[in-house]
């Protein structure tokens, strides 16, 4: 799912699966005690194989059926998916490279470097994201694997492995725990994105608490850079390249590790 990393931290929008922020859910708020507590793998599932799933479907296409804070996280993750591409269309060796995308919501990501050349394995914890994403590419006549998996669930070797807009679901002790995983998949680089944890978006988010609205579901965390950079370097990758994409509604560090 592009279980987008998304931030809709001040509107009534929540984030697919996919780095940016995503409001905090009522549900966080209304109880501290941990036998009510969620768990927040269970309600991200939940969530984008139900409602969530019909309102980012939407995002994530060319439909016109979406507010203005929608559009706008629809060209933020946008932005966020170009600049990828750029670097791969820049390197000019993606071809018959193998790609593991972990989240990859309806393929925002995995379609076009497959169509690129690249053998795509694609896995999300929705299977609502998954299969719509296989519905995708069957109809565009692209060769891809789409599986249903959540990160943890996700094995073998590849030449590169993404994770777009999806650390936003994972709580910041679990962050360091999600990059070691993923370069343990890399042969090669990883490429990640996140809600990077500045004053500015932390107060943001803060304001964004204070407008509850229906469709805010799930927890949103923003990450410090510093804790991505570390488990990627104690993993054995070195950031190669970086971008940051900012919209009103969207917020997303873009790393990309190399394994030295």
């Amino acid at each position: 799912m592009k279980i987008t990393t998304i931030v809709s931290l001040l509107s009534a929008s929540h984030v697919g699966l996919t780095s940016a922020f995503v409001p905090a859910s009522n549900f966080a708020r209304q109880s501290t005690s941990v036998s009510q507590v969620v768990d927040d793998k269970t309600e991200v599932r939940e969530y984008f194989n139900t409602e969530g799933f019909n309102r980012w479907n939407k995002i994530y296409s060319e439909s016109d059926d979406v507010n203005s804070v929608q559009l706008d996280i629809r060209n933020g993750h946008d932005q966020t998916i170009q600049k990828i591409l750029n670097w791969i269309k820049a390197d000019a060796d993606i071809a018959g490279k193998t790609v593991c995308d972990c989240g990859c919501g309806v393929g925002s990501l995995a379609l076009p470097l497959a169509s690129m050349g690249a053998k795509v394995s694609a896995s999300d914890i929705s299977d609502a994201m998954s299969s719509e994403a296989a519905r995708r590419a069957k109809e565009m006549g692209i060769k891809a694997k789409f599986y249903t998996s959540d990160l943890e669930g996700v094995t073998g070797r590849y030449d590169t492995v993404t994770c777009v807009d999806v650390a936003i679901h994972y709580p910041t002790d679990k962050m360091s725990e999600m990059v070691t995983h993923l370069c343990t998949l890399a042969e090669d680089r990883v490429i990640i994105s996140f809600a990077p944890k500045t004053w500015y978006y932390v107060a943001l988010k803060k304001v964004g608490e204070m407008f509850p609205g229906p469709s805010k579901t799930t927890r949103a965390y923003l990450h410090e850079e510093e804790v991505v950079r570390r488990a990627l370097k104690e993993a054995g990758f070195e950031v190669a390249r970086e971008e940051m994409t900012g919209t009103n509604f969207y917020f997303s560090r873009l790393l990309e590790a190399k394994r030295v």
